[in-house]
């Protein structure tokens, strides 16, 4: 409970702010239960015995990016973003990481019980100990390539918008100006990056746009097809103001783009609708069907960038740069957006790919394949940045195996479940 109070406490005060009324912090109560009930199961399972505790832990990690209440946030693994070890993901993904840092905590567990037990023989023990702190200091005095930057030139827009702004109706003259200057500047560019949600479809740029000539435009836009009420979350790409692809959002925001379980619960959903003066019929978006590659570009959006699945799903599709548009100003004030934004560095390092990332609001920033900030605008100010980045090929070890750490935490937890020596809780 104090971990998940801690860690999430920017949720009652971003819905609070965002929505104007107390009734905005109500879901943190329940988020809160259920992420703590969880952790408990697991630590019940494997009381005395902290080889299962370590791997279901894993893949409690795992299970909890499934499904239509999804939620991956937390992960043991984004203890190591800063550290330069961090590359070992994309050898096996976030939770390759996660696995490393619990199991290194199981091995001080192990040292510790042994030495408890047999003190006189803690030395041969105290061998194995300088090993385990050399392999942890060594996560963070990694050695990476010197950086460099990359050989070609986007522009990603940052038109500092947020929900209480009562600036949507102007964001298309916000962004075609911002980025007609930005072209200005840096003539060089080949691609223009804007947020998500920025504009309508019908207010994307139309063919003459005189900054877009020659160049490649990746917009989130609401796109609206056949038959759908709302129009999908979605990101196009535009060739001399065509568009020429599009993606439709998949992995939708539980309680923000669809709500689960309503046809079960109309009752409870109208209450709450009401009380944060929605529409009392207010429905679910409808999710993409597959991951569209935008030409060389995975587009993929806001929420999207938690799951480690999208980005790698997008590279093995043929993905050469990973462009992410986000729209982090429902965070509000918290620091909510910049937990978003450092787990997003991770699918950097888990894919081998430059992210251009463009926010409303911020972070907008350029991430280079080793998850490093190569450029960034401050966030909540109006601007363009212009950075450099290479389109890339080639597969990371993570994008062609997967999540098969989460198999070897499988392993851990059925050996230690079965065959563990119950030894004393440190």
């Amino acid at each position: 409970i104090g971990f998940w109070l801690t860690h999430l406490i920017w949720l009652p005060f971003s819905f609070t702010v965002l929505f104007e009324t107390f009734w905005g912090a109500v879901i943190f109560i329940p988020v809160i239960a259920i992420k703590a009930l969880m952790w408990a199961a697991v630590f019940g399972l494997s009381v005395r015995k902290p080889l299962a505790r370590a791997g279901l832990w894993v893949v409690l990690e795992y299970l909890t990016s499934l499904g239509p209440l999804a939620f991956p946030w937390g992960f043991m693994g984004y203890a190591l973003t800063d550290a330069p070890g961090r590359m070992l993901a994309s050898a096996g993904g976030i939770y390759l990481l996660s696995l490393v840092v619990l199991g290194v905590a199981w091995l001080l567990s192990v040292l510790w019980e042994a030495s408890q037990r047999r003190p006189e023989v803690f030395s041969r023990h105290g061998i194995a100990l300088v090993v385990l702190l050399v392999f942890w200091l060594g996560l963070w005095g990694w050695r990476l390539p010197e950086a460099q930057q990359g050989d070609t030139t986007a522009l990603l827009v940052q038109g500092n918008l947020n929900p209480r702004s009562g600036r949507w109706d102007v964001a298309p003259e916000i962004y075609n100006r911002l980025s007609a200057q930005g072209v200005a500047a840096h003539p060089e560019a080949v691609a223009v990056v804007w947020p998500e949600s920025s504009v309508l479809g019908p207010d994307l740029p139309s063919p003459g746009t005189a900054w877009l000539t020659g160049r490649e435009l990746v917009a989130g836009a609401y796109l609206f097809r056949p038959g759908e009420r709302f129009g999908s979350n979605s990101a196009a790409l535009l060739t001399d103001g065509r568009i020429t692809a599009d993606y439709a959002k998949t992995r939708l925001v539980p309680f923000g783009e669809f709500y689960p379980f309503q046809r079960e619960l109309p009752q409870v959903y109208s209450f709450f609708f009401r009380a944060l003066g929605f529409e009392s019929d207010l429905r679910s978006q409808t999710p993409g069907g597959t991951y569209t590659v935008l030409g060389r570009y995975g587009t993929y959006i806001c929420y999207e960038s938690v799951f480690p699945s999208v980005s790698r799903i997008f590279t093995q599709n043929g993905a050469q740069v990973l462009a992410l548009v986000t729209n982090d100003a429902w965070f509000g004030p918290s620091f909510g957006g910049l937990q978003h934004f450092q787990m997003g560095r991770i699918r950097a390092a888990e894919t081998g790919r430059w992210v251009l990332r463009a926010g409303n609001d911020g972070v907008t920033a350029v991430l280079d394949p080793y998850g490093r900030v190569m450029s960034f605008i401050p966030r909540q100010r109006e601007g363009f940045l212009a950075g450099r980045f290479s389109f890339l090929e080639g597969q990371t070890l993570y994008v062609r195996w997967g999540d098969w750490a989460v198999w070897v935490a499988l392993g851990m937890a059925a050996l230690g479940l079965l065959y563990g020596r119950k030894t004393p809780i440190v």
